[in-house]
């Protein structure tokens, strides 16, 4: 963290001179020059003066909060393939296992399938883009076509299959991340 650049930007938000916070805070403008370019530091004492005289306190100076990432791109794609179940994902949102869902593009070769996936808490959800699929949840077994979805709590064994004699695609969500 740079403390004296954040110092600075505080400052230059309040709309204040390094003569007018120094004044404020007792301090040198010379002091403060320094401490925005980080050629001294303050003691803790004087560090909360100085986040007193810029209307903050020393946990939200010190909390960096990381930019959430909202937009991602091709090149921000991870993908595995599967060549003996013929199919390939490409996880849409990197990292996604850590957030609530987790979103796929999922393709099947004809004669593909996924791993059999076992009960879990959670939902899943897809839509077909292309082709169709079959849905297996236990023992039952559901067709999908191009442009329809499907929505099942995940309390039984449960795979996709690619039902035709073309590539499946599909978008398919899972809450929490299960892939």
């Amino acid at each position: 963290m740079n403390i004296g650049a954040k110092i600075k930007d505080l400052r230059l938000k309040n709309q204040l001179t390094q003569e007018e916070l120094a004044s404020r805070c007792e301090l040198s403008k010379g002091f403060i020059s320094q401490l925005e370019r980080n050629l001294t530091s303050p003691s803790i004492a004087t560090l909360l003066d100085i986040l007193e005289c810029l209307g903050t306190n020393i946990k939200d100076f010190f909390n960096e909060t990381v930019e959430e990432k909202i937009v991602f791109r091709k090149e921000d794609l991870f993908v595995t393939e599967n060549d003996e179940l013929k199919y390939k994902i490409d996880w849409l949102v990197p990292n996604s296992q850590k957030n609530r869902m987790e979103p796929i593009l999922l393709t099947l070769e004809p004669g593909g399938a996924t791993e059999v996936d076992d009960p879990h808490d959670g939902e899943e959800f897809g839509y077909v883009l292309t082709g169709s699929i079959f849905i297996h949840l236990g023992k039952k077994k559901l067709k999908a076509k191009k442009h329809e979805s499907f929505y099942f709590k995940a309390s039984v064994n449960h795979y996709l299959s690619n039902a035709g004699k073309k590539p499946a695609s599909l978008l398919w969500i899972s809450t929490p991340p299960n892939f």
